[in-house]
């Protein structure tokens, strides 16, 4: 009887202790974790999208997260994908939770059953059509018979070129021979390799893509897309509804280091040059060239590009990328840029 008694004393102790150990310890859990829920960003290797970088960059993503339960780790949380397109698909697959991403591939997602919505601007413009040294140019018309390299279908970049040679009346199809542009789907690594090589007559590509290509002396600038399409918007910041209905308060902290980090890039351009060379392939005086010639413009307010964001849904639906057409509250939560901004 002695022997059980002092068996079931012995069995208390040890629960206690590994309760204590749970409630008290380093939060640490069996597997090692912290008991925090990893946050997962997706974003792209592109002067675009600096904020996201410099935010990662201070630690801003990860000091602004820790009191709503959450963790980010830059080495495991967060992925870098080429274009828009695959970033998409990763996020309907539920690897990402917030993304850094151009409005035109969003909007093909959430046609295709993504539950996410944008909650801030990111940037406006900032691409460019670049051909190679010697082909001559002097208006669209030229560009007739001509390869041009730019991202996949549903992109800013593809649904900016196509919508603007549309109108000036240039036929996109595979037979140059009959005046056709071939418009062949490449991302910015891809492109401007096959543009050094001369396999391609253009491309066309966000910042600093057409920097790189000029200063290695790989093609001309020959128009901005903020000619193309007047203060078009670009790059956005998107939220998953799962994040969104968890956790608003969470969202509207990430609007607001968003908004900070916008603002710090604008104050420090050099700096922000300094960080994009350091987290990508890009050196300094590309990524410094680039920010200060380029025709883009960094923000963050939504209400700028709203009516930008949605001429995108009705020419999507006109080069068939899309079916039904999408309404504003299907694309847009505004009130976290409104709580970020009036707390």
């Amino acid at each position: 009887m002695r022997k059980i008694l002092v068996m079931f004393v012995m069995a208390v102790v040890v629960a206690a202790a590994v309760f204590a150990a749970g409630c008290t310890g380093d939060g640490k859990d069996n597997a090692g974790s912290t008991g925090l829920k990893e946050l997962n960003f997706g974003y792209q290797p592109s002067t675009h999208q600096i904020a996201y970088m410099t935010a990662m960059n201070k630690g801003w993503w990860e000091e602004v997260i820790e009191p709503y339960g959450y963790t980010t780790d830059p080495d495991k949380n967060e992925i870098q994908f080429p274009t828009g397109a695959p970033e998409m698909q990763a996020m309907l697959a539920g690897e990402i939770d917030v993304a850094y991403v151009g409005a035109a591939p969003v909007i093909s997602a959430l046609s295709t059953g993504l539950e996410a919505k944008i909650v801030a601007a990111v940037q406006t413009q900032g691409s460019a059509l670049v051909l190679q040294p010697d082909i001559e140019y002097n208006s669209p018309e030229d560009l007739k018979g001509l390869t041009i390299a730019t991202f996949p279908a549903g992109t800013i970049q593809d649904t900016i070129l196509r919508e603007w040679l549309a109108e000036n009346n240039i036929t996109v199809g595979e037979d140059t021979d009959a005046g056709e542009v071939d418009v062949l789907p490449m991302g910015p690594g891809d492109a401007i390799t096959a543009m050094t090589a001369k396999q391609i007559d253009g491309t066309f590509l966000p910042s600093p893509s057409p920097t790189t290509l000029v200063e290695e002396g790989n093609g001309k600038i020959v128009v901005w897309s903020g000619t193309m399409k007047p203060n078009h918007p670009c790059c956005v910041l998107l939220v998953s509804d799962r994040l969104i209905e968890e956790n608003p308060d969470l969202v509207t902290a990430l609007v607001k280091t968003h908004i900070k980090a916008t603002g710090y890039n604008l104050a420090n351009p050099d700096e922000a040059a300094h960080i994009y060379a350091n987290y990508t392939k890009n050196t300094y005086e590309i990524a410094s060239e680039s920010i200060a010639n380029w025709d883009g413009s960094w923000v963050s307010d939504p209400n700028l590009i709203v009516d930008g964001v949605m001429d995108y849904v009705s020419v999507q639906k006109e080069l068939g990328y899309i079916d039904n057409t999408l309404t504003q509250d299907q694309i847009f939560d505004l009130s976290f840029y409104e709580k970020a901004t009036s707390a």
